[in-house]
C-alpha cells in the first residue's frame, strides 16, 4: 500500500484520530519494526534510530536503537517539526541551530548533534511521526541518496503501521463475528456460503460443515428460491460500489423445516479485483420484539439527548434544503423558537447569509465526506458566534443522500482565549506595554522605512532594593506605576515597550529629534523619582537613560540596541539618575572591554591561558621548595595581557570559577612531572569563594590527576577574608582537611588584621614585594618585616619574601630569617618544560649567600601556587 501525496492538508485533530486508529502507542516491542529501525541506523552509518509517534502532547517510540529513554515531551522532540512541516527534516549541528541549540537533548552530555527525519504519512495523508537518524557528531553534509534511503525507509514503516492496524481490524472483526449471538452469514459473488459463524449455526440449526459451498437459498423459504438467481445477478450488475438492497424483515428456514422471521441486513465485502461477495446479518425478530418497548424508550432518550446536546445539531433535506430537525443549541445560536425553523431554509430564515450555509450543504454533497468550516454567525437576535461546523450527507428512507447533518461546536470563547493569547505574545502582561517580541518587529519596520528616529532605554535604579524589601507584589506594583506614567508622559509621540525587568524602551519620531530625546529623557528621570506608593508604603527609585539615535549612530536594529545600552551603561556608572545620548568616543572603553571579554571566554574555552612558574627558594638550603604558579595569556592580536587585567575582567564577568578550575587542574596536572618533593602554589579569587564550588573543585583536582594533597598550596589574600572572614575560613578549614597548606599572601598591603592569625593558622605569610623593595633604605619598612617575621616564628608559620630583586636584599632577608625568598634574582616566571630544568640543576645547590644559620623551626610546607592575580 502506498500512502498519498503528504502535501495534502490535516488539522491536529484528524492527525491525532489517525494515530489513535492506528492502536500502535505504548504498545510491546515488535521485531518486524526494531529490525527496520536497526536497518535505518546500520545503512545510513549513525548512532542512534528510531520509529518515533507525536502524541498531543509527547514524543514515543515504537522502536528504537541506542537510545536510553522511550518517550519526551514533544515540546522538546526534533520529530515534532518533522510532522509540522510534513518533509524531510535533515538537522546537520544542532547547535548552530537556533530551533535546538538550547535544547535540553542537545545540551546534555552526549546529547543530538544531526539529526535526520523522513515523516510517517499513512493512506489519509495523517503524519503521524517520523523515521529519524541521530549522532553525537555534526555531519557536514546528508546526500540526495542518504535522504532517498531514509524517506524510502520511512514509506516501509508507514506500510507497515497500515498494514498492522488493518491486520488488528481484520482480527478484531473475526473475533466479534465469532463472539456475537447474531447469525452472520457470508455468500462469494455465486452466491455460495463462505462463512457461517456459531450464532448462524444455532439460528438455522445447521452446522457449518454442512452449509459451506452450498447455494445460499438453502436458507430461504421455497417461495423465495424462484427468484433468487435473478436478483444475484441484478447484485452483480450493480458492480463493485453499488449498493445493495437492505430488508427490514425477512423469513428463513431452519433445518426442521419451519421458519423463522427475522431482521436482516445486506453487506458487500472483498475488493475491487473480484474477490469477495456480501454479507448478511439475520437477527431473530422474537428478539427485536421484546426489545421494541426498550429501544422506543431509548430512542426517547436519544431524542432528550440531542435535543440538550451542547453542541448544535441540524439535519436538513438536501433537495428542499428545509430543517427538518434542530436541536435546543442550534435554536438559542439562531435566535429563534423550533417552530420558526422546521420547514424552513436558510435562505428564508437569513437572506443572503443564509445563501453561504446552503452552498456549504452542497459542497458536503460533492466531496463525499465530511466538510468542515468555520465562520462567524450573526444570530435573529444579533449575538454573533464563531461557529465550526462539520456537515455529512446521510442516506433518508426515501432515496440515498437525502439529508445532511450538521454539528456545530461554539468557537467563540475558543477564538477569545486565542485572540488573548495573540495578544499576550505581543503585550507584556504585567504593564500592558509592547514586549520584547513586538519592539523586535517594530524596530525592523522603522529601519525598513528609513525614517529616522530615537531609541531611549529606560532603567530603574534602585528597583533590586524594592524588591528585596519590599517583595515582588510592590516591585510589581511599581513596574505598573512606571508603565502608566511613561504612557501619559509620552501620549501619541512615543511608543514604549517594556522588554525586561526593570527596563523599558521608547522609541520617538519626528522633527527636531535630538532636542525632543534629551527633553523627554529628562523627563523620565524626574517622573521616575517621584515617590510610588506600593504596600501601603513609599517607594523611592530613580531611573538612568540612554539613548541612540537611527541612522546617525547604527544602521540596523542590533546595532542600535547595542549603542543604546553601551550609553544607558554610562548612565548607570555615572550614578544613576542621569541621561546619556551615545557617545562613540566615550564608550569606546566599555566596547573594548566586551570585546575583551568575548575574547577572555573563547581563551578559557580553548585553553589559551597557560601557566608559568616562579620558583620559592629556600633560604635554608639555596635549593627551589616550591614553585608558585602564575596565569599567562598571550592575546591573538593584543599580544600579552596582564594579568591584573584578565584575572579582574574574569571575576567581574563571572568567568573566574571556569579559569580557575582549568588552572588548578593544569596546575595539579604539571606538578606530576616534577619531583615529589615540589609543591605548587595556586593564588584563589575571592570570587571563587562565593560559588560554594570551590572545596569539590580541588578534591577533583587531586582524584584525577592522583596529585599528593600535601604538594598542593593555596594562597589567599587579605582582601579574601575582610571580605566574609566566617564564610571563607569554614571553606579553608575544609580545604586543610583535604591536606592542603593555606598561604596568606600580599600581607601588609590591606587592612592586616592580627585577628586573622588567631581564627585560622596560616601554614605560611607571604611578604609583599612593597616593603621588600624599600628594605633597604626604609627603617619602616625593615621594622614591619622584622615584625612579620617574627610573629611567624612566634606562630610556626613559614614567611616568604616576594620580590626579591638583588643580592642586596636576598643578604638583609637571609639575615632577618626569613625561611622562603621569591623574585627576579632568583628566575622568572617560566613555562613548564624550564621550570623543570631550572629545578634539575638546583637540586644540589649550596645555601643562599649570607644566609643565617637555622633560627626558626623547620617547616614542612615549602611550596605556594598561583591561579590568577599575581605575577
Amino acid at each position: 500500500m502506498v500512502p498519498p501525496d503528504p502535501d495534502q492538508p490535516r488539522d491536529e485533530g484528524q492527525r491525532l484520530h489517525a494515530l489513535a486508529e492506528l492502536a500502535v502507542l505504548d504498545t510491546p516491542v515488535e521485531t518486524e519494526f526494531d529490525d527496520l529501525t536497526a536497518l535505518a541506523a546500520s545503512s545510513l552509518g549513525v548512532e542512534s534510530a528510531a520509529i518515533s509517534l507525536i502524541d498531543h502532547d509527547r514524543q514515543w517510540f515504537k522502536s528504537r536503537v541506542n537510545l536510553p529513554f522511550v518517550e519526551t515531551p514533544r515540546d522538546i522532540a526534533f520529530c515534532h517539526y518533522t510532522v509540522e512541516q510534513r518533509d524531510l527534516l535533515v538537522v546537520q549541528d544542532a547547535t548552530r541551530d537556533p530551533r535546538f541549540c538550547n535544547n535540553p537533548l542537545v545540551t546534555a552530555d552526549g546529547g543530538i548533534r544531526f539529526y535526520a527525519g523522513a515523516p510517517l504519512i499513512l493512506e489519509d495523508a495523517s503524519c503521524v511521526g517520523s523515521l529519524c537518524i541521530i549522532d553525537s557528531t555534526p555531519r557536514a553534509e546528508f546526500d540526495q541518496k542518504s535522504a532517498d534511503l531514509l524517506k524510502g525507509l520511512a514509506r516501509l514503516v508507514s506500510c507497515m503501521l497500515i498494514a498492522r492496524r488493518n491486520r488488528l481490524r481484520g482480527d478484531i472483526a473475526t473475533k466479534v463475528i465469532n463472539a456475537t449471538s447474531d447469525a452472520v452469514v457470508a455468500a462469494d459473488r455465486e452466491g455460495k456460503i463462505v462463512l457461517l459463524n456459531g450464532g448462524a449455526e444455532d439460528l438455522f440449526g445447521r452446522p457449518a460443515s454442512e452449509m459451506l459451498g452450498k447455494s445460499i437459498e438453502v436458507l430461504m423459504p421455497e417461495r423465495y428460491r424462484d427468484g433468487h438467481q435473478s436478483r444475484l445477478e441484478q447484485v452483480k450488475a450493480l458492480g463493485p460500489t453499488g449498493e445493495l438492497r437492505k430488508f427490514a424483515e425477512l423469513p428463513v428456514q431452519t433445518a426442521d423445516g419451519g421458519e423463522l422471521l427475522t431482521d436482516v441486513s445486506l453487506a458487500r465485502w472483498g475488493d475491487l479485483g473480484g474477490v469477495g461477495g456480501f454479507a448478511a446479518i439475520f437477527r431473530d425478530i422474537r428478539d427485536r420484539k421484546a426489545l421494541e418497548t426498550d429501544r422506543n424508550h431509548a430512542r426517547n432518550q436519544l431524542d432528550a439527548i440531542v435535543a440538550n446536546l451542547p453542541s448544535l445539531l441540524f439535519v436538513k433535506d438536501l433537495s428542499t434544503r428545509k430543517y427538518v430537525l434542530v436541536n435546543e443549541k442550534a435554536c438559542d445560536l439562531m435566535g429563534l423558537p423550533e417552530s420558526e425553523i422546521i420547514g424552513r431554509s436558510d435562505r428564508e430564515l437569513f437572506g443572503s447569509t443564509g445563501e453561504q450555509f446552503e452552498q456549504r450543504d452542497l459542497k458536503a454533497a460533492q466531496i463525499n465526506r465530511p466538510f468542515r468550516y468555520e465562520s462567524t454567525f450573526i444570530g435573529k437576535d444579533g449575538r454573533s458566534f464563531d461557529i465550526r461546523t462539520t456537515r455529512i450527507v446521510m442516506d433518508g428512507p426515501d432515496r440515498p443522500g437525502q439529508y445532511v447533518l450538521g454539528v456545530g461546536e461554539d468557537m467563540t470563547d475558543f477564538r477569545r482565549t486565542e485572540a488573548e493569547k495573540k495578544r499576550l505574545a505581543r503585550y507584556d502582561d504585567l504593564t500592558g506595554l509592547l514586549n520584547r517580541t513586538s519592539l523586535s518587529e517594530l524596530l525592523a519596520d522603522y529601519v525598513g522605512e528609513g525614517t529616522p528616529f530615537a531609541m531611549l532605554c529606560v532603567n530603574l535604579d534602585r528597583f533590586k532594593a524594592v524588591n528585596e524589601q519590599f517583595g515582588q507584589s510592590a516591585g510589581d506594583a511599581v513596574l505598573q506605576e512606571i508603565g502608566t506614567r511613561l504612557q501619559i508622559l509620552c501620549g501619541a509621540q512615543g511608543t514604549i515597550a517594556r522588554v525586561g525587568g526593570d527596563e523599558f524602551v521608547v522609541l520617538l519620531k519626528g522633527d527636531r529629534l535630538e532636542m525632543r530625546t534629551v527633553q523627554l529623557a529628562q523627563k523620565i528621570v524626574s517622573i521616575a523619582a517621584a515617590p510610588i506608593v506600593a504596600s501601603g508604603t513609599f517607594c523611592h527609585i530613580g531611573a538612568s537613560v540612554g539613548a541612540a539615535f537611527f541612522p546617525d549612530d547604527a544602521g540596523f536594529p542590533q546595532a542600535l540596541r547595542d549603542r543604546v545600552e553601551l550609553a544607558l551603561h554610562r548612565a548607570k556608572k555615572e550614578g544613576g539618575g542621569r541621561v546619556c545620548l551615545f557617545d562613540a568616543t566615550l564608550d569606546a572603553q566599555v566596547r573594548e572591554r566586551r570585546m575583551l571579554e568575548s575574547d577572555l571566554r573563547t581563551a578559557i574555552n580553548r585553553g589559551d591561558i597557560v601557566l608559568h612558574y616562579q620558583p620559592v627558594m629556600s633560604a635554608r638550603t639555596g635549593m627551589v621548595s616550591s614553585v608558585e604558579a602564575l596565569a599567562r595569556w598571550e592575546h591573538e592580536t593584543r599580544g600579552p595581557i596582564s594579568p591584573e587585567v584578565f584575572i579582574a575582567l574574569a571575576e567581574d564577568s563571572g568567568l573566574i570559577d571556569e579559569l580557575g578550575r582549568k588552572l588548578i587542574f593544569r596546575a595539579c596536572s604539571d606538578m606530576l612531572a616534577m619531583p615529589e618533593t615540589m609543591r605548587v602554589a595556586v593564588n584563589l579569587s575571592p570570587q571563587q569563594f562565593k560559588s560554594g564550588e570551590l572545596v569539590s573543585t580541588v578534591r577533583e583536582a587531586l582524584k584525577r590527576t592522583g596529585l599528593a594533597p600535601n604538594r598542593l598550596q593555596l594562597e589567599v589574600t587579605e582582601r579574601l577574608v575582610i571580605e566574609n572572614t566566617q564564610e571563607t575560613f569554614a571553606q579553608l578549614e575544609e580545604l586543610r582537611s583535604l591536606g592542603i597548606q593555606i598561604l596568606m599572601d600580599d600581607f601588609g598591603v590591606g587592612h592586616s588584621s592580627l585577628s586573622y592569625f588567631q581564627m585560622f593558622p596560616f601554614d605560611k605569610v607571604k611578604i609583599d614585594k612593597s616593603f621588600i623593595a624599600d628594605i633597604e633604605t626604609s627603617k619602616t619598612a625593615r621594622a614591619i618585616v622584622e615584625a612579620v617575621i617574627g610573629l611567624g616564628r612566634q606562630l610556626s608559620m613559614g614567611i616568604v619574601a616576594e620580590g626579591v630583586e638583588c643580592q642586596e636584599q636576598n643578604a638583609v632577608l637571609s639575615e632577618l630569617g626569613c625561611t622562603h625568598l621569591q623574585g627576579y634574582f632568583f628566575s622568572r616566571p617560566m613555562p613548564l618544560e624550564e621550570i623543570a630544568q631550572f629545578v634539575a640543576k638546583n637540586a644540589h645547590a649550596v645555601p643562599l649567600p649570607l644566609a643565617p644559620p637555622r633560627r626558626a623551626r623547620g617547616f614542612s610546607g615549602e611550596m605556594r601556587s598561583v591561579s590568577s592575580t599575581t605575577g
